[in-house]
């Protein structure tokens, strides 16, 4: 069986992404865990949710939860300076849906920024 393969349940442990699914309770004992509940609310939404909403990268909604956590990790973590280093990032998560497109501006939209911030 495969299991952890399509990124759906992706949740920060600790700072650091990792998949609930393939993740037993006793190794997550005492440690700070964060899902796409604790990101923000309708009134007060998270900027990669924002973003998403902006570029409308989601349609059933099933693998946004784990696009939006995978997306925080990929932000603090690596430089997507191009939409293949984006595409390349967002490898381990499968969307059936959305052809990627739409993600993929949301994530360049927020890279940028981050770019844009850090000059």
């Amino acid at each position: 069986e495969l299991f952890g393969v399509c990124g759906a349940c992706t949740v920060e442990i600790d700072g650091v992404s990792a998949r609930a699914c393939i993740t037993f309770a006793v190794q997550a004992d005492g440690s700070d865990i964060r899902t796409v509940e604790g990101l923000g609310t309708i009134a007060g939404m998270d900027r990669v949710q924002q973003a998403f909403r902006k570029h409308h990268a989601l349609q059933c909604g099933y693998c946004t939860p784990g696009f939006l956590m995978t997306v925080r990790d990929l932000l603090r973590n690596h430089p997507l300076k191009t939409d293949d280093d984006i595409r390349d990032g967002l490898s381990g998560n499968i969307c059936r849906c959305t052809g990627y497109e739409h993600i993929v501006r949301a994530v360049r939209e927020l890279a940028d920024e981050r770019e844009g911030a850090a000059a």
